[in-house]
């Protein structure tokens, strides 16, 4: 196996690991959890925002050290991180301990980005950098897809499971202390200083904190709104996770369609989508809605992930790192505020409204224009 493909495989694992297992698989078990635990719906949100704080601190921590000691040590590191947030969860005898646990584990996936992308700005050649950038990317669908079968595979043992995930991310810290060349650190050269909030910016800011606020709905409760239905079971909610993390994998395709189509329209139509599959998964009547929920929600998340890089990059086209860090900054700070305000909403309203107000919330971002000073400028991707 070549240099540039041994890492591509190791990044794709990794975002898998981080993303996937660590990150998104806890509102795949958060029903379980909650039964050996006794959470509240607040306290779960709470626990829950934990991971997307995690992950805000993370990535400017990851950005700075992957200049200063380079990519290999961080990867390495995100993996451990992981490794020990999930080992964390694994043996949780509280909710206060859960907690610190589920933080640390979602904090990995904020360290594994920046390295990655500056190893593969190294050693994989500048024609096919993008593809190799976009297929590590795709490793979060890919992520959440396998935690599917695990819970499929393990029932109730919820614990068992964390414990294996945990092993496959000291597995993969190995495979990237071999797969990563040594000294390389981030070829991004910044200008320095706070970035100008132009209009655009402030779009982009306003967009991405309601669309990660509403993806809380189902990353962060969506076992626990399908369980609360009879007919659901484990097995369901594992078949619900796998159509999710599935669909997300067609968000690799965000470059060419906003190209083709525009930002806006895009944004506007995965925002769309994102709404209605928050509306199936939370109030869908029957198994067969709440799974194409589901899949409208994997891939319009991943999709319009893709859409505020591009945002971010436009909106300060002279400090492209800056800006698309920017985008996805306040998408996790907006998961970050989500999560407990979801949980609130369930604890002294009704399920159903929580839901409805969410879904709105990402129509609401649909308000937000990202070529409104720029005419129908359409950037080229860069992943």
């Amino acid at each position: 196996m070549t240099p540039s493909l041994c890492l591509g495989a190791t990044g794709f694992t990794l975002i898998a690991v981080c993303y996937g297992f660590a990150r998104f698989a806890f509102g795949l078990f958060l029903p379980q959890i909650d039964a050996e635990l006794s959470l509240s719906s607040t306290l779960s949100g709470v626990i829950s925002a934990g991971a997307f704080l995690g992950y805000c601190i993370a990535i400017v921590l990851s950005a700075y050290l992957t200049e200063r000691v380079g990519a290999r040590p961080v990867a390495v590191g995100a993996a451990l991180v992981a490794a020990g947030g999930m080992a964390g969860i694994a043996s949780a005898p509280s909710a206060t301990w859960l907690a610190v646990a589920v933080m640390l584990a979602g904090s990995s996936t904020g360290l594994a980005s920046p390295p990655m992308a500056a190893a593969v700005s190294v050693v994989v050649r500048s024609s096919r950098q993008g593809a190799t950038n976009t297929a590590i990317n795709a490793g979060t669908g890919a992520g959440v897809v396998l935690s599917g079968p695990v819970a499929l595979m393990m029932g109730d043992q919820w614990r068992l499971a964390y414990a294996g995930f945990a092993a496959a991310a000291v597995g993969l810290a190995l495979a990237a202390a071999f797969s990563i060349p040594a000294n390389i650190r981030s070829t991004t050269k910044s200008k320095g200083g706070i970035p100008p909030f132009n209009g655009v910016l402030r779009r982009l800011m306003f967009a991405s904190f309601l669309m990660g606020s509403a993806s809380t709905a189902v990353w962060s409760f969506g076992g626990q709104l399908v369980t609360a239905r009879d007919a659901w079971n484990s097995t369901a909610v594992g078949l619900l996770w796998m159509g999710i993390g599935a669909a997300g994998i067609v968000g690799a395709g965000a470059g060419t369609l906003t190209a083709r189509y525009g930002l806006d329209r895009i944004h506007r139509i995965f925002l769309t989508t994102m709404a209605a599959g928050v509306l199936l998964v939370g109030v869908g009547g029957t198994t067969a809605l709440a799974l194409c929920g589901g899949i409208l929600f994997g891939a319009a998340y991943i999709m319009l992930t893709g859409v505020y890089l591009i945002w971010g990059v436009m909106a300060l086209p002279d400090r492209p790192a800056t800006g698309l860090t920017i985008g996805f900054l306040t998408i996790a700070i907006g998961q970050t505020a989500g999560a407990p305000f979801f949980g609130m909403l369930m604890d002294r309203l009704t399920t159903d409204y929580a839901v409805t107000i969410f879904a709105c919330l990402a129509l609401a971002a649909c308000l937000a224009r990202a070529e409104k000073e720029q005419g129908r400028s359409r950037p080229e991707c860069r992943e």
